[in-house]
């Protein structure tokens, strides 16, 4: 990948990642249920982006479950000095797929002691509360991971799914390294999170960076900017991403050696200032 010093960012002050990450939920099993139908290959995907020079990886406890984690292991363990990988908690699934929330402070312990088995560490780089549970005072989510910091046991702390008001509260609790809420061309509710985070210089992860089906009217100008660049339509959002913010930290996920080359070549890419004020609008 070999990108510009621009191109990093320094996630809680320390942990210098290259801004284009990778999320590993996509090397699971059907609705990020179990295995995938091929490890081998989901191995390879994970050496392959490392082998391009990505250095920060995102995953969490409820991809597969378990899953996700074991595969980063089995592939890059033992780790590069220089990778970071970031796990969640927070997030319950069964057979038919359900995503349920739970942030009681005991359940978060346990999960992040499952989380330092199946990745092979001993303290992990970014642990994100994966979803605030309504059923759980917020707090004593946050509380307890800043404990499990305290311990040495996570090296930094990071939210997602969080209004500019949770953050607010977890800030008054802990320092929060980062941010991961769904953002991207066609979904910008979150604007206010982005611009707190830019703030307080905020690590700010975009999950669904690739939202193809939320572009609407937005395809046509897309298409002629990729068609500029002579790009794909995908690498032209993750390039808008990127110069969106000097904050964001993309983290396309894919289960394809091809798509991930493709999708890292998006940092290659320049958007021209009357480029970027078209997909703005």
């Amino acid at each position: 990948m070999h990108q510009n010093e621009s191109d990093t960012f320094d996630i809680g002050g320390d942990l210098t990642v290259h801004r284009l990450g990778f999320g590993a939920m996509r090397i699971t099993g059907e609705n990020i249920i179990g295995k995938p139908d091929d490890e081998e290959n989901a191995k390879r995907v994970l050496q392959t982006a490392v082998n391009l020079g990505v250095n920060l990886i995102d995953t969490a406890d409820s991809y597969g479950p378990g899953v996700s984690e074991r595969l980063i292991r089995e592939a890059l363990a033992p780790y590069p000095e220089e990778l970071v990988v970031a796990t969640k908690g927070g997030l319950l699934r069964n057979r038919d797929g359900d995503w349920l929330p739970h942030g009681d402070p005991d359940y978060l312990r346990n999960a992040h002691l499952c989380s330092l088995d199946r990745l092979g560490v001993e303290s992990i780089d970014l642990y994100q509360l994966h979803r605030p549970d309504p059923d759980v005072d917020f707090e004593a989510s946050v509380t307890a991971l800043a404990e499990l910091k305290d311990e040495g046991v996570i090296e930094h702390i990071g939210l997602s799914n969080v209004s500019v008001e949770q953050l607010e509260t977890a800030r008054d609790i802990v320092d929060v390294a980062t941010v991961q809420n769904k953002f991207n061309l066609g979904h910008r509710e979150d604007d206010d999170v982005l611009a707190a985070c830019e703030e307080y210089d905020i690590g700010f992860i975009p999950w669904f960076p690739l939202a193809a089906g939320e572009l609407d009217e937005k395809v046509d100008v897309l298409e002629s900017v990729a068609e500029n660049h002579d790009a794909t339509k995908y690498q032209v959002m993750l390039a808008w991403l990127l110069q969106h913010s000097p904050v964001t930290l993309p983290i396309p996920g894919t289960s394809s050696v091809e798509h991930l080359k493709q999708n890292i070549g998006a940092t290659r890419l320049e958007l021209t200032d009357e480029e970027m004020a078209r997909l703005d609008k």
